[in-house]
């Protein structure tokens, strides 16, 4: 009885004790040519799309946390889990909440980008377009995000330099005339009553707008509770595949990562040894690796996986082209 206390004893802590850490491992992949939930992952409305075949599977990293002791000791002997302090994943001073919401933001964010650097890639024109619209504002209910807008009062607006300048000419309370195009719709027009915001004299509009390829079709994006920036390359990737002749991967089964801003730039992202882990268990067996994350990933290669360099949405193309015909490839 007195040998068997401290067995308890420890057996309690294991289960009932909390640690400060949190664990990382591959988590699931997601063919982005395919469908989840019956929706298609990337899906293209109002013009014609082709084919695909093969894979094209974004990556993500699984995370669990309030770990007790005896949950973190079974991550860590198993190998395959990588634990880090909480402070790392969820900074001191913010709830998980707020982590996640602004983890879902950026998510929110690498799909338009992904959209926008596919459409630049494909030589769609740039026109200055509404990324978002202040809800309750002056522009809610006459323009939409993704809106275009060609013209201020009658006149032309070819980027967003020019629309500031015209704005920067009004007042409160004035009423405005808006040329717009809209995805999937006629152009319209919209007459505006710009409101006050104290950061400025001139009139407010309540939009936020950027230089950006404009097409006149909608691209959605149907991936829900994933967050962080990492799947803009392979979104970019599925968007150019479904918009051109010809498949970009044929049978091949190609996994990657990596943000993308809007003018086609592949950028690093964290755990690249856990969505490479996770690629091969799915299947795949080739790996696009943003530049900056080569040397942490030639570090911890997983058999039968050929890793591919990338620094643009560009050169990743070239990249799945050259696969294809057999013709050397960027390699880490």
């Amino acid at each position: 009885m007195v040998a068997l206390v401290p067995i308890v004893a420890f057996g309690v802590l294991l289960a009932a004790v909390t640690v400060p850490f949190v664990s990382l491992g591959p988590g699931p992949t997601f063919d982005t040519l395919g469908e989840v939930d019956g929706k298609q992952v990337v899906q293209i409305e109002g013009t014609q799309t082709h084919p695909t075949s093969g894979h094209l599977n974004m990556t993500t990293v699984s995370q669990r946390d309030d770990l007790t002791l005896g949950e973190a000791l079974t991550l860590w002997l198993s190998g395959q889990e990588q634990l880090v302090p909480r402070d790392l994943v969820y900074p001191p001073g913010k709830s998980r909440d707020e982590v996640d919401k602004e983890n879902n933001a950026d998510f929110k964010q690498s799909e338009d980008s992904a959209e926008y650097a596919a459409l630049g890639y494909l030589k769609y024109p740039e026109a200055v377009t509404v990324a978002t619209v202040t809800d309750p504002g002056p522009s809610a209910g006459k323009l939409k995000a993704g809106d275009a807008i060609d013209a201020v009062n009658g006149t032309p607006v070819a980027n967003v330099e020019q629309f500031t300048g015209l704005l920067k000419k009004t007042k409160p309370g004035q009423v405005v005339t808006i040329d717009f195009r809209r995805k999937n719709e006629p152009a319209g027009i919209a007459e505006i009553t710009l409101g006050t915001n104290k950061d400025r004299d001139y009139g407010f509009m309540g939009v936020a707008v950027l230089d950006a390829p404009w097409a006149p079709f909608v691209v959605n994006f149907n991936l829900a509770n994933i967050g962080g920036p990492s799947a803009g390359l392979m979104f970019s990737l599925a968007v150019v595949d479904k918009l051109t002749t010809g498949d970009l991967v044929g049978s091949t089964f190609v996994a990657g990562t990596g943000t993308i801003s809007v003018d086609g730039k592949v950028g690093p992202i964290g755990g690249i040894t856990h969505k490479m882990a996770a690629a091969r268990a799915a299947g795949a067996t080739v790996f696009l690796v943003p530049a900056k994350n080569c040397y942490e990933a030639s570090s911890d290669d997983p058999p039968g996986l050929r890793l591919v360099k990338v620094e643009t949405l560009s050169q990743a193309v070239d990249a799945l082209h050259a696969l294809r015909s057999g013709a050397a490839t960027p390699s880490c």
